[in-house]
């Protein structure tokens, strides 16, 4: 199952999120080389924050796979650590648009289902949620696995190289059909979200405390 976790019940899953936090950077600053966000042991970033909501696929206490999701009303990676991607369009700033990243699933888990319950997961929890799009900054070669899976995926601007890859910023709709195909192509029957704690709409708690810029009240 993937467990959704938000600052809602994230007390529920503190020992799951630390696991999480080193599994990444073993595989994101270990593997892949991203050295970028390497601040410590656990890759935690700027955008580890109380709003964020980590999707985590796991097996019992262990987390096999996972990715996160945050406000782009907020800063955004898309539009703070890579720019040249997203020319000439820009980064969305939008409620309804989040931010999906740092996508990840184990060594070992990688031919398996893990990644399509991963895939269809961020469909399912933005349906949920009211989410209507989501913006992701990605490495091209993940554009055709994603189009297979259903999702529809609009470049935002330009390619660029990025530590070596190439890779594109993207909007990505969110749609049942998107859902469906991704169910299908994984035999994926039912739903694949475990949700924990009290029952709010995580979007409508991460809003709650967000205070408008100064320049922008009335």
């Amino acid at each position: 199952m993937i467990h959704v976790i938000s600052s809602i019940n994230r007390h529920l899953y503190d020992d799951a999120i630390e696991r999480h936090f080193q599994i990444r950077h073993d595989i994101f600053v270990g593997e892949r080389g991203c050295n970028a966000f390497a601040r410590d042991k656990k890759t935690i970033e700027c955008y580890d924050k109380a709003d964020t909501v980590y999707l985590l696929a796991m097996e019992g206490k262990r987390v096999v796979g996972g990715h996160r999701l945050y406000p782009t009303m907020e800063p955004a990676m898309t539009e703070e650590i890579f720019p040249a991607p997203a020319y000439p369009r820009g980064a969305p700033s939008d409620s309804l648009i989040w931010q999906w990243s740092r996508f990840f699933v184990v060594r070992d888990r990688r031919e398996g289902r893990v990644i399509f319950e991963l895939m269809a997961a961020v469909q399912e929890f933005c349906l949920d949620e009211g989410i209507t799009h989501v913006s992701a900054v990605m490495e091209i070669r993940w554009l055709p696995r994603l189009q297979q899976a259903g999702f529809v995926v609009h470049p935002l601007g330009l390619l660029a190289v990025v530590e070596g890859s190439w890779t594109m910023a993207a909007l990505i709709e969110i749609s049942a059909d998107a859902l469906e195909r991704v169910r299908e192509i994984g035999n994926i029957h039912g739903t694949v979200l475990m949700r924990r704690g009290p029952p709010y709409p995580v979007v409508d708690n991460a809003f709650a405390g967000y205070q408008m810029p100064t320049h922008m009240r009335q």
